[in-house]
């Protein structure tokens, strides 16, 4: 049977290695998961209750395209706490989590043969989504002079249709300030490039907020989730803002493509917006994850990292420990009992001597887990 071009993607490595890491764990083995970037915790007890609320009222049936009013309502006045930011709640678009937006995002916005920039290192299902939809990926190297983060002059005498840019990055949780991410926006504004703003880590900083691309401008596309801030990685329920002018071309897209997102899931995506306070107490365990992790993995042996500046990433360079990390961190799985992702996800190139550790699990665990790295990494140094 004849198969589409469009097709043919590149596997999900951290995907795969999530199932290693499960046979293990089905073969007896105790994994500590450093791999996947899924908080540890559940979504926030006030979503859960009012899930089971409405489950009890009545069907759950399909919604309107674009998101339940009162959520896509919700999530615009975030937008005011947040950045001080007045946001038309029409403006907001519900979508099954940030991998239906980007998708969206994508066929609205581009056509066929149509170049799209992306940082790198970076979520690699940007890469493939554009090849599915019969885009150019065009990876933009970003220095770790930059902080691994792309800026105008790497963008010089490249033609492109669209950028897209992520702050906090993955997988390197650093972050664009204000000027930085203007300059970017300025950059493609004055050579006609579409500018996509991928904010889904926001909320999840250590020192000063990180900027929305909406403080500078409207005229972009702004993507977000539930799954990250809000843990709410299996409910898969996210949002984009787009201008007004694109709201119905959305509108149609989306009617077409998936109906709508789940009902469900909108009504506990609604509740959780009043879980601030938990969703705190899950970043500060992270903040103490962050500083546990950095020390640890110095002491362990990877010691060229940038610090992140958000997220719950860290993205480290293992040139001088190898040259292939997807060996490497199978090694590291195999004689470790850790699961760590390798580089190879996030840049197709670099990534071979490179390697992401996450710290979105408990601290008990991350904790097992640095102790293991240290034991595996001083036998893994002898001759």
């Amino acid at each position: 049977m004849q198969v589409s071009r469009r097709g043919a993607v590149d596997p999900f490595i951290v995907m795969d290695v999530m199932e290693a890491a499960r046979a293990a764990e089905a073969a007896g083995r105790s994994i500590i998961h450093m791999e996947v970037g899924q908080p540890g915790t559940g979504a926030p007890q006030g979503a859960r209750d009012a899930l089971a609320a409405a489950m009890n009222q009545g069907a759950l049936g399909y919604t309107v395209a674009l998101g339940l009013p009162e959520l896509r309502a919700g999530i615009a006045a975030l937008y005011q706490k947040w950045y001080g930011i007045t946001l038309d709640p029409a403006r907001v678009v519900v979508t099954s989590g940030s991998s239906a937006a980007f998708l969206l995002a994508f066929t609205a916005l581009f056509d066929a043969g149509d170049k799209v920039g992306l940082g790198e290192p970076g979520y690699p299902s940007y890469r493939q989504i554009l090849k599915a939809l019969s885009l150019e990926p065009l990876g933009i190297p970003a220095s770790v002079a930059n902080r691994l983060q792309p800026t105008p002059a790497d963008m010089v005498g490249i033609d492109m249709a669209g950028m897209i840019v992520a702050s906090p990055g993955n997988p390197s949780g650093t972050m664009l300030d204000r000027a930085a991410l203007q300059a970017l926006m300025d950059h493609c504004a004055a050579h006609n490039i579409t500018f996509i703003s991928d904010e889904i880590y926001h909320g999840l900083h250590y020192a000063d907020r990180a900027v929305s691309a909406l403080e500078i401008s409207d005229e972009c596309y702004v993507i977000n989730s539930f799954s990250k801030y809000f843990s709410m990685t299996g409910w898969r329920v996210g949002w984009m803002v787009v201008p007004e002018g694109h709201v119905r071309l959305i509108e149609r897209l989306a009617q077409n493509m998936f109906i709508c997102p789940p009902h469900a899931s909108q009504i506990a995506a609604l509740a959780a917006l009043d879980c601030i306070p938990e969703l705190e107490a899950n970043r500060a365990v992270y903040a103490a994850n962050r500083q546990l992790m950095l020390d640890g993995l110095r002491t362990a042996g990877f010691t060229k990292i940038a610090p992140p500046d958000g997220a719950f990433y860290i993205y480290a360079d293992v040139s001088d420990l190898t040259t292939n990390s997807l060996q490497f961190a199978a090694e590291i799985l195999d004689g470790a009992g850790v699961a760590v992702t390798p580089g190879l996800d996030f840049d197709p190139i670099r990534g071979a001597q490179t390697l992401r550790f996450s710290y979105a699990r408990s601290t008990a665990e991350i904790t097992e887990g640095l102790a293991r790295l240290a034991v595996f990494m001083a036998q893994h140094s002898k001759p």
